[in-house]
């Protein structure tokens, strides 16, 4: 069974309000209650008195085939075994297809004031749009320092030192057309397998500009040129240049990754100094990074350049 870590929580009322789904049982209080795990329970071994390794939080889905089993049980055995599915830690019970509500689970749920919900979704649906929503819902969350932008679709984040220019280069990359996310701060989401970022409320549509202050996007470049919410794909570091260190020229270095909440993100390190307009050195690299995502290697075919050169030479 996964481990989950229990930082967030998403109440029933929230839940409710989003699927709009339909209380059968319960006071108002009852939506009261929370989970904090992203997954489900159907309850299939539960309704055969079998309870052990079970996690306790997840809501349960009660669908076809719990709802033709449980027309099979004796009273007896549901009066015994429904309670055990409504303990402290079961957030809430959601039957699907608008299949009515058994009515000795309903006195149960009745009696400990348990909320029980009813959809009209499929199954299926259901539990893929449910899982998805509390993934998200409940996800791992971090703040980062740096400058988000969509760059040519391509979710990128500029770090680097304070005074290396970040926030200038975001601005350059806006007139040029792509989008801001975030700039300063970003936080920072692990939603599936992937990482999101979006600006702080306070900072959103907000870039500072040293010897200017802070500018308003929006009102400058118009709505377009913002947007809430964008999957990280690249890190960019920017870094001053140094003329005793060896910078990969070929691009055939092995590849850089940053670690953003246990997931890697492809990393390219940018020397910067006087001279180099770093708007389009970004722009390059995303656009190398993009090829090399569909299977073009700039570093492989000067390699094989070469090694025809010196076939023919020979």
């Amino acid at each position: 069974m996964p481990e989950f870590k229990y930082d967030k929580k998403v109440t029933i009322r929230e839940i409710v309000d989003f699927f709009k789904f339909e209380q059968l049982t319960g006071d108002d209080h009852a939506l009261d209650r929370w989970t904090v795990v992203p997954d489900i329970n159907r309850p299939g071994f539960e309704l055969c008195g079998y309870y052990k390794k079970t996690e306790p939080r997840r809501i349960v889905v009660i669908g076809s085939k719990e709802t033709e089993f449980i027309k099979t049980m004796s009273e007896a055995d549901q009066w015994e075994r429904f309670p055990m599915l409504m303990d402290g830690l079961t957030p809430a019970i959601i039957i699907t297809k608008n299949m009515e509500l058994p009515p000795i689970l309903k006195q149960v749920a009745q009696s400990n004031n348990f909320p029980v919900l009813r959809t009209s979704l499929e199954t299926y649906r259901l539990i893929t749009d449910l899982i998805t929503y509390l993934d998200e819902k409940l996800s791992p969350e971090d703040t980062m320092s740096g400058v988000l932008l969509n760059v040519y679709g391509v979710g990128v984040l500029l770090v680097g030192e304070s005074g290396m220019g970040k926030s200038e280069t975001a601005l350059e990359l806006i007139r040029a057309g792509h989008v801001l996310i975030s700039d300063d701060r970003v936080d920072v989401q692990h939603i599936h397998n992937d990482i999101y970022g979006h600006a702080p409320d306070i900072l959103k549509g907000l870039l500072e500009i040293r010897g200017i202050g802070i500018i308003d996007v929006e009102k400058m470049f118009g709505a377009s040129a913002l947007s809430d919410e964008t999957q990280i794909d690249l890190v960019i570091s920017l870094v001053p240049f140094n003329h005793e260190v060896e910078y990969d020229r070929i691009g055939d270095e092995l590849e850089r990754y940053t670690k953003i909440l246990d997931v890697m993100i492809p990393t390219i390190v940018l020397p910067i100094s006087a001279g180099r307009n770093v708007r389009v050195l970004v722009e390059s690299a995303v656009t190398n990074f993009r090829l090399k995502e569909k299977g073009y290697d700039t570093a492989d075919e000067i390699r094989n350049r070469f090694r025809r050169f010196a076939e023919v030479t020979k």
